[in-house]
């Protein structure tokens, strides 16, 4: 008898964590996302450093954006065809050689070979290989999640998910900064480096899950089933949209360091405070939502969510208060906490399993990089208005787009999940 398969699931908020193969995938998930966040931390203070330019910043979003989706659509097509640990190991071997060659490069005794437009042109290119490898990363990783974890679990399996990452999220850029602080780069990229291989030892792990997807038809066909899925799927689509434009204009976290360098001026260790203490705000919201679920109405909290993490960004541009700035940071993440559990529990719920690395890839494209050029979007707009003016101006076209969705989506307003149908395959 397969593991937890007599847990009642009804009540139990640990009842996904009662899987042993979903606590390794929960743990590559964590490490992971650790040295993600750490070496995010340290490569935008160190860029920031070296070149105090707002532009600069951006960029380090876009160089990674732009990779990952241009080769998302291929990368699911790819994770529904293929057997997902194998694809996991290469995926991350790339990352793993990708942050190698960045500590490397930030040697003390490099410089002597590498000067420092050389070595930020060799960042900038491995910021690109990852975003290549995120590309893959994501619509598999989303793949294997529906093979370990039986679907009356997806709404449990998505908090403990969404709470490793946002854990990770608060740990990472606080232990990131503290260590570029106290010990520089080449410190903080060797622990990135050894969480890296941790990850990599949690996938060894896992089983192995052959495709249950043989495509018969041409790869055109393959990536537009997936793609028409997604808009015929009224709920899911309204979700990827909402999220899309609201983090895409709302991207305050590219411009932190110009907040903890130049406004607040409460350097390394006050910026990698400010970098976590939004996912502690999403950490300590998704231990609430293991017990209080927001999927009862979903599209009417999503709102909510949306409008709360957007009044939290104008917020944080008007203070000039180090405390009330964290304060603000911290209810940016609760809400965005909110707005990804029903997101990804919406994408779990209605997507059929042959076709989860395709739609998840789509979610990539609207979603997984519009981090990235929220970021780009946030340094153009530093560069040319000033920091505070680029965050106020995020915030109100945050809720701009809230409003403009709830106004073509209140018939979604008062349903719940139950009532939407997804499009049969």
């Amino acid at each position: 008898m397969e593991e937890g398969e007599q847990v009642s699931t009804k009540k139990d908020p640990f009842a996904a964590l009662r899987y042993s193969e979903f606590r390794s995938y929960l743990g590559m998930r964590f490490f992971f996302t650790f040295a993600y966040q750490m070496q995010a931390v340290i490569i935008g203070y160190y860029i920031y450093q070296q070149t105090k330019d707002a532009f600069a910043l951006g960029m380090i979003g876009l160089v990674e954006a732009i990779p990952s989706i241009g080769i998302a659509l291929y990368g699911g097509y790819v994770a529904d065809k293929s057997e997902k640990k194998k694809l996991l190991i290469k995926i991350f071997a790339v990352m793993w050689v990708c942050s190698t060659v960045m500590l490397l490069v930030t040697l003390p005794q490099a410089h002597q070979y590498v000067s420092s437009s050389l070595a930020l042109i060799i960042i900038y290119l491995m910021i690109f290989c990852i975003g290549l490898a995120r590309g893959f990363y994501g619509p598999t990783a989303f793949s294997v999640m529906t093979h370990i974890i039986p679907r009356e679990l997806y709404p449990n399996s998505s908090t403990w998910n969404s709470s490793a990452y946002q854990t990770a999220s608060v740990i990472g850029p606080m232990v990131g900064g503290l260590i570029f602080a106290y010990a520089g780069i080449t410190s903080t990229f060797v622990v990135v480096v050894v969480f890296i291989t941790i990850a990599l030892i949690a996938i060894s792990l896992l089983k192995r899950h052959p495709a249950e997807y043989v495509p018969k038809e041409s790869i055109y066909h393959s990536l537009s089933e997936g793609i028409n899925f997604v808009f015929k799927t009224r709920m899911m689509l309204g979700a990827l949209s909402l999220d899309l434009f609201s983090v895409l204009f709302g991207g305050v976290v590219a411009v932190l360091p110009i907040f903890a360098n130049d406004i607040l001026k409460v350097g390394a260790e006050g910026f990698g405070l400010m970098r976590s203490i939004d996912s502690i705000g999403a950490v300590l919201t998704m231990l609430v939502m293991t017990r209080y679920s927001p999927m009862g109405k979903p599209w009417r909290n999503l709102l909510i969510a949306v409008t709360g993490f957007g009044i939290s960004i104008i917020c944080f541009g008007l203070s000039r208060s180090f405390y009330w700035s964290l304060f603000f940071l911290f209810t940016l993440g609760a809400f965005d906490s909110i707005s990804v559990l029903i997101r990804s529990t919406i994408m779990q719920v209605l997507t059929p399993d042959k076709m989860r690395g395709r739609v998840s890839a789509v979610n990539s494209m609207f979603i997984g990089s519009s981090n990235e050029i929220g970021a780009f979007e946030s340094g153009l707009t530093a560069k040319y208005m000033g920091a505070i003016p680029s965050v106020l101006f995020g915030g109100s076209m945050t809720l701009i787009v809230v409003v403009t969705t709830w106004l073509k989506t209140r018939k979604l307003v008062p349903l719940t999940l139950d009532e939407i149908n997804a499009p049969k395959d």
